[in-house]
This record gives C-alpha cells, structure tokens and sequence, in this order.
C-alpha cells in the first residue's frame, strides 16, 4: 500500500505501467534485477520508488550528466532529497553534497562511473549507509557496446566493499 501512496504523493501517477509494478515489488523484495524496458516505459521509477522505501541512501550509477540532472531536479522537485556527483559539479556543490552524505540527507545519490575509481569517493560511500545500487543505463556495462565506459567494471569491487548489497540494472530498447 506504501508503494501506491508514493507513487501518488511523489510521481503523481494514479497506476503503474505495464511490467512497472511487478519489477518494484521484486526490488523491494531485496532481489537482484536486470530489466529491460521499451523506451519510455519508466524505468527510473522502478529504483526511484523502492529507494523511497527503504532505509538509507540508493546510489544510481548512471553514464549521462543530462539523464542525472533531470532526474534530480524532478525528485527535488518532488520533494526528495537527492543529489548528483559527475564532472560538471563546482567544489562548492561537491562539498555540499558530501556534507549531506555524511549528515544521512540524502535518499538517492547519483554518480557517474568515473566516480567509481576515486579512492575517496570510495571511502566516502563506505561511510554511508547504502542500502541499494541502482545502475541505469546498464547497456553501457557490456564491452562489447560502443558505449561501454571501463570504470563500470569497477561496480563489482564496490559491492565487495561495500558488503553483499542489492543490486539492481535497468537499460531501455526502442520498441
């Protein structure tokens, strides 16, 4: 019941779409996911409202800066706490959203790969009480894409250090 209050309260919709709810309802049960969804079939929602749910903080791995910063500014919009850590940020958002890291202000953190292979970027996020990885775009793990960014090879390790963490990937195919 909690989910549909979200979904109402947060995303303003009144249902999910197809397959939506049954690929929540499997992260919110703590599984392992990769779904592939048709283009516009609203994939962030499905770690976007779980993350809502649960304790602490979901890390998004996410390739895009664009992609980040829509989906922040629409959470934020919303009312979630949210931020986005990629090569574009000032050192002054940097150490804000660090800062709120380290308060448990956030629910969802965004990162691009890159991040991945900073030593204290690690040893921040080993800090945090990180409850879920959510990778989007997750097509671009795959060496054999033109897309594919070798610091995505680096999620592994971070599951490792950061314990046997749920790990869910969402990537999206024209119909």
């Amino acid at each position: 019941m909690q989910k549909i209050i979200t979904l109402k309260e947060v995303f303003g919709f009144d249902s999910f779409r197809n397959g939506q709810e049954e690929i929540i309802d499997a992260v919110i049960d703590g599984k392992n996911v990769l779904a592939i969804m048709p283009t516009g079939g609203g994939k962030s929602l499905c770690y976007q409202l779980p993350a809502l749910l649960r304790p602490g903080i979901s890390l998004v791995i996410s390739p895009l800066i664009a992609l980040m910063r829509d989906q922040v500014r629409s959470l934020v919009q919303a009312g979630v706490s949210v931020a986005a850590l990629h090569s574009q940020n000032t050192d002054d958002e940097i150490e804000l959203i660090l800062e709120k890291g380290r308060n448990n202000e956030l629910k969802m953190l965004y990162v691009a790969p890159e991040r991945l292979g900073s030593r204290s970027f690690i040893n921040f996020i080993k800090r945090l009480n990180v409850s879920l990885i959510a990778v989007d775009e997750a097509h671009c793990v795959s060496q054999w894409g033109c897309d594919f960014r070798p610091d995505y090879l680096k999620i592994g390790l971070l599951r490792k250090t950061l314990g046997d963490i749920q790990i869910v990937a969402f990537t999206a195919t024209a119909d």
